[in-house]
């Protein structure tokens, strides 16, 4: 029974696994974090596995069970850790332009704040409905709409080409 039990949970974690890192790692903002993220969800999904297995949809309750630790580990956080601006530049960019749009994109959802971030990732790159989002969120449509709004807002805002057009008399004498 166990060993028809860890087959399935493997092939799962196979078919999806790819897809579910992805998404932890856009909605922590770090490689190792979405790993530990997505770690901490697939203990509890293997842990109660029959009832995930026979969910309606799997994937989507191993995401919740993904969602749901994230933010609790904001909770938990929030009084203890920081979280950084900004990151030290550490090598050499990469000469590939799509792996610096790709780094850039990155770069700016780190700015959003966590519960933005989240909206965003879960919208916009796992292409969930609002309702999805906000059951996943724990909160309403319109906070999701809210989220969503400012966080892309602030990504248009720091994706934008800047030029010298872009600046002003002022701040051309600092340059």
């Amino acid at each position: 029974m166990t060993d028809h039990r860890d087959a399935e949970f493997t092939d799962f974690v196979a078919d999806h696994g790819g897809q579910l890192l992805r998404t932890a790692c856009l909605v922590t903002g770090d490689a190792h974090l979405g790993e530990d993220l997505l770690q901490t969800a697939l203990a509890k999904a293997y842990g109660s596995w029959a009832t995930v297995r026979d969910a309606d949809h799997p994937v989507a309750y191993v995401r919740r069970l993904m969602i749901n630790a994230h933010l609790s580990w904001l909770r938990r956080l929030t009084n203890t850790e920081r979280v950084l601006e900004t990151f030290p530049d550490v090598g050499g960019g990469d000469p590939q332009s799509a792996h610096a749009e790709t780094d850039e994109m990155r770069q700016a959802l780190l700015r959003l704040s966590p519960r933005v971030r989240t909206a965003v990732v879960l919208r916009y790159f796992e292409d969930l409905s609002e309702a999805e989002t906000a059951q996943l969120m724990g909160c309403s449509r319109s906070t999701v709409n809210n989220h969503v709004s400012r966080g892309l807002a602030a990504l248009r805002g720091l994706l934008a080409p800047h030029t010298d057009d872009d600046l002003t008399p002022a701040s051309r004498r600092h340059q």
